[in-house]
């Protein structure tokens, strides 16, 4: 049997390997914290474009609850759906049948397996979050003088406003993220790690996000010189984009002060010129026919219908004609018939996962919205994000 000495040190060119590996990170580590100005530091290792952890401690909690969500989602919730299926034919219902959702919850609400199923997703999300609040906040000093110091790096610039008036719909905790996305300092780290578990290990290097940034289309005539990322969340996608146009001028806007900050973070550390500024989607701040490309990456299911209209309207002052509007989300048209298992899972995330506005979502006519307000809208392609909605729009020239 072999120990990790015995491993590591199997054959020269191994340790080679093993040692140019580790030497390239710390040179990279070495380089990051001396753009840093002296008396400030860098808590948390550095992985790719995730920062580790900065205890095996809480990394090992965190991979459990995730390895824990991947089982509830999976196996567990086969389970749960193959009961419901079990109770509606107890019940004489075809399985095909289309319940409403009332119908649906009052016949599977009381249920065990189903309660077990619907238990143990929420308290893998509950004790994910405490985790994270617990880290960040009790290492509140740490992490705040590493985002101070790079509040005043570049390459992009970073843009707060204390002023901003927030509205209605972000004003609860997404996700039941502790404090939402406005509520706390550190809504965008606790965001990202948060999301992490909810990819379940697929998008630990934003591998999602460079997937849609490199499948996005671009206007007729080849010209991408200015983008933005509307609700950007910790800049994910604008970042991605910067790397596919690293030509073009890049934004990020998104109303919680927290994570754009979070967001210029990431982007100093990697050397990108985004910028990053707190404001609205349905007031920009842009000039008209500004942007080659507006896009989102999943949030109009986190926002009210009106609040939707509203940065519709406001895509369709800011993109130039000819321009593209993509705002990515969940599928809309085409989607399979809802079991009522999938009913009661939908009931189950909008009541204990603040899911306020998935529902409504999936109703206010997004798509009739963006050609209302005058876009030429494609259904059919590309699709950015596998499994996800098509709405490819083009300013009419």
């Amino acid at each position: 049997m072999m120990d990790r000495r015995t491993l590591v040190g199997v054959g020269a060119a191994l340790t080679t390997a093993v040692s140019s590996f580790f030497g390239g990170r710390k040179a990279e580590a070495k380089a990051k914290d001396m753009a840093y100005p002296k008396g400030t530091m860098q808590p948390r290792g550095h992985v790719e474009r995730l920062e580790r952890f900065a205890n095996l401690s809480l990394e090992s909690r965190q991979d459990f609850l995730m390895s824990f969500r991947t089982w509830a989602n999976g196996d567990l919730g086969r389970t749960a759906n193959a009961r419901a299926d079990e109770i509606l034919k107890s019940k004489g219902i075809p399985k095909d049948n289309q319940l409403s959702q009332a119908e649906a919850i009052e016949l599977l609400k009381d249920d065990p397996i189903i309660a077990m199923s619907t238990r143990g997703w929420c308290s893998a999300q509950q004790l994910m979050w405490s985790g994270l609040k617990e880290e960040f906040e009790g290492n509140a000093d740490r992490y705040l003088s590493e985002m101070e110091a790079a509040d005043k790096m570049g390459p992009g610039k970073l843009e707060l406003n204390a002023n901003l008036k927030l509205p209605d719909y972000v004003k609860h905790e997404i996700h039941i993220q502790p404090g939402g996305y406005v509520g706390s300092e550190f809504a965008g780290h606790m965001y990202h790690y948060g999301t992490n578990a909810f990819y379940t290990g697929r998008n630990f290097n934003d591998e999602l996000h460079v997937g849609s940034a490199n499948n996005m289309p671009i206007p007729k005539d080849g010209k991408v010189m200015r983008i933005l990322d509307v609700g950007c969340g910790i800049g994910q996608l604008a970042l991605a984009l910067k790397e596919r146009f690293p030509n073009a001028e890049v934004w990020g806007i998104d109303v919680g002060g927290p994570m754009v900050r979070y967001a210029h973070l990431r982007s100093v550390e990697r050397g990108l010129d985004v910028n990053f500024s707190q404001r609205l989607g349905e007031d920009t701040q842009f000039p008209d026919n500004y942007f080659d490309i507006v896009t989102s990456y999943i949030m109009f299911h986190e926002v009210s219908p009106e609040g939707t209209a509203a940065q519709v309207k406001e895509a369709m002052r800011i993109v130039r004609p000819g321009g593209i509007y993509y705002p990515l989300d969940f599928k809309l048209n085409g989607a399979p018939r809802r079991t009522a298992y999938g009913m009661y899972r939908g009931w189950m995330d909008h009541r204990w996962n603040n899911e306020v506005w998935t529902q409504k979502f999936r109703t206010n006519g997004l798509p009739d919205m963006i050609r209302k307000a005058g876009f030429d809208l494609n259904e059919k392609e590309p699709e950015l994000l596998r499994g996800f909605g098509i709405l490819n729009a083009t300013k009419p020239a």
